[in-house]
């Protein structure tokens, strides 16, 4: 059933909103070919995320700052193999979410995606067919900030051509929500697609 919100540009998030947490086959993976301390291996592969969103660090430099902290030694081939698993882990879609997302389409909303990721998922985001539903895609690594600062968001405002109260964020990130709504911006912590929907449908009653 399309789903119809004139005046308004819906922003959303795409990990674990569009996209599905990683499953622990992924996780498992992931862990087993960078070796070493799993206890150490997930605090360093969080840790120094923010940086790698934001554009300050590399994609090598990214892998090869966890590789120091477990005392490991990876080869060339290791890096492209780590980058490769994790990249995939974050590619699979809900059906549910994009539901909705075509539900918008079909009523003719605007729609837009801003994703705290790195510079290597501008392309997917973009010329993968999650591009066709987006009028304008915003991927922090490209902008040199990460939500949920103030001006990732007047930068999305600024490039929509629309006002904060014509704005709608949907993130699973609270902090993220409680960032764009600092600014006027109408936001909603995601939970489920059904949840979504429910939103989404009373927001454009």
């Amino acid at each position: 059933m399309a789903i119809s919100i004139p005046g308004k540009v819906i922003v959303f998030d795409y990990g674990e909103v569009i996209s599905v947490t990683p499953t622990q086959d992924d996780r498992a993976a992931l862990a087993e070919l960078a070796g070493g301390d799993t206890q150490v291996f997930w605090p360093a592969y969080w840790r120094h995320r923010d940086a790698l969103d934001q554009g300050t660090l590399s994609i090598q430099s990214y892998w090869r700052g966890i590789e120091r902290e477990l005392g490991e030694s990876w080869g060339d081939a290791t890096i492209h193999r780590l980058w490769l698993a994790d990249f995939r882990s974050w590619l699979t879609i809900d059906h549910d979410t994009l539901d909705v997302l075509l539900d918008l389409k079909a009523g003719g909303t605007r729609m837009a995606l801003l994703s705290n990721a790195g510079r290597d998922f501008g392309s997917y985001f973009r010329h993968g067919t999650l591009g066709d539903l987006f009028e304008k895609v915003f991927v922090s690594g490209e902008l040199g900030t990460i939500k949920p600062s103030r001006e990732i968001f007047e930068h999305v405002c600024a490039e929509l051509g629309v006002t904060p109260a014509q704005t709608v964020f949907i993130d699973n990130k609270e902090a993220n929500v409680r960032g764009a709504e600092a600014l006027g911006i109408t936001g909603h912590v995601f939970t489920t697609p059904q949840d979504l929907r429910a939103y989404l449908e009373a927001l454009g009653s």
